[in-house]
């Protein structure tokens, strides 16, 4: 049976300094299944970011002005976050497999309600739906994770599935653009969403919610005693809001820019083509890739790089933005590479909230953690897409005065790091102790 996470770091922070018997084996058959889990996550980040590299072609498709558009991503978004606890509590107690199929059949009939919506009514309701099952995904394959490999890999296996996540970002930059391109808006959302169901015939045959021997203990499920004891358990761990801080301060900026905004800042502020501008996306999604491996290796071996790695990101972040929306007139090419990089950096930075939620919770409460984690940072990007659409209209397209919102939100996120990060620290020493003393004192 899974115990679940390993204790905290050691005094020198490498890595866990315990490995829980009844840790899963891993193994090829893990990464098999694992692997159907993430082609499900794959498809529906193509699904969710398809609209990134389409944001000028909806916009003439339905008529509608800046904010009209961000509308779409903001409300995809809201129901997103929205659903991010439900989904916790659902992955908890349903399991990986059940959530998972839910999941994958909402975000088929949202792609495929989006290429035939006749209105921007309909579109909006198509966007909401994939937004919904999109919500089902992320957390249930860390979970599938968490029950498949050994607690110690945790970190990478987190920033695997981010990295795939982003893969399915690079499909949307290149090949989703180009189909628009080349066949038109209706065939190319109706065969995306042909994704989706080969995904699901794959994730009925293969996919199992944990190998065999390692049976989760059984959870007694109370209805709204259960729900609101989960949440507030998980809410009680400084590590879980932590977790939730380092999400909402990090990912926000490259959401923003690769969901909507990135596209029409590139062509319409920075005069560059859209071709240029496609490939400034791809930079961030291949830069995205690889510093998810690089971080992944460095928490992994020295969880006490967690905070330093977040904060730093942050910072040169905030750093890179302000400077190319300081420079005068537009922005040199090298600075523009030097923002798409910087970027890339974001979404890996965001998985590091996992890692702070999930030592912080014990396996019953994974998926709720997660949840409450994963809220931050599509919180924070729901909130700068509606900022920067109301400020693009506002000011008559100045990008300039729209893009400086992010550092509101990123000046809140690191004041609540600050404020979490001690707290977090002693509380991980003191289960660091009490697990010692756990495994010295065994029972007769």
């Amino acid at each position: 049976m899974s115990t679940g996470p390993s204790g905290p770091p050691g005094p020198s922070g490498r890595g866990p300094a315990l490995t829980l018997p009844g840790d899963p084996p891993g193994g090829r058959r893990a990464v098999a299944v694992w692997s159907v889990g993430v082609a499900v996550y794959f498809v529906a980040v193509i699904f969710r970011t398809s609209l990134g590299v389409a944001g000028l072609d909806a916009a003439d498709r339905f008529d509608v002005n800046a904010s009209a558009l961000s509308t779409f991503s903001i409300l995809q978004l809201l129901v997103y976050a929205g659903m991010q606890i439900p989904v916790g509590l659902m992955v908890d107690r349903l399991g990986t497999r059940r959530v998972l199929t839910i999941g994958v059949t909402l975000f088929t009939i949202g792609q495929l309600g989006f290429a035939l919506a006749p209105s921007y009514g309909t579109a909006l309701a198509a966007r909401a739906l994939l937004g919904c099952g999109d919500a089902m995904t992320f957390i249930a394959v860390l979970r599938l994770g968490a029950h498949w490999f050994p607690a110690r890999q945790g970190p990478l296996i987190a920033q695997f599935t981010g990295l795939f996540g982003m893969a399915g970002n690079l499909v949307s930059t290149l090949v989703i653009a180009r189909l628009l391109s080349d066949l038109g808006w209706t065939t190319t959302f109706v065969g995306s969403s042909m994704a989706g169901v080969v995904v699901l015939v794959l994730m009925l045959f293969f996919l199992k919610n944990h190998p065999e021997g390692h049976e989760p203990p059984p959870s007694e499920h109370a209805g709204a005693t259960y729900v609101r004891r989960q949440i507030a358990q998980s809410w009680r761990e400084p590590g879980t809001r932590l977790g939730l801080w380092v999400h909402f301060t990090t990912q926000f900026p490259a959401m923003v820019f690769l969901l909507l905004w990135g596209l029409p800042f590139l062509v319409e502020a920075q005069g560059q083509s859209r071709a240029t501008a496609g490939d400034l996306l791809t930079l961030i999604v291949l830069v995205n890739m690889v510093i998810g491996l690089v971080y992944g290796q460095i928490i992994a071996r020295h969880h006490a790089a967690r905070a330093p790695l977040a904060l730093g990101t942050v910072g040169v972040t905030a750093l890179v933005w302000a400077s190319t929306l300081a420079h005068p007139g537009q922005a040199p090419m090298w600075l523009l590479i030097t923002l798409c990089v910087v970027l890339g950096a974001c979404g890996p930075a965001s998985m590091i909230g996992f890692d702070f939620a999930r030592p912080a919770n014990p396996p019953a409460r994974q998926g709720t953690a997660s949840g409450i984690v994963n809220m931050g940072g599509f919180m924070a990007s729901m909130t700068t897409l509606l900022a920067v659409g109301v400020l693009l209209d506002a000011t008559g397209g100045d990008y300039r005065v729209a893009f400086s919102s992010v550092f509101v939100l990123e000046a809140l996120g690191i004041v609540q790091i600050l404020r979490l990060r001690a707290r977090t620290a002693r509380r991980e020493r003191e289960r660091l102790v009490a697990s010692r003393v756990e495994a010295v004192h065994v029972p007769a």
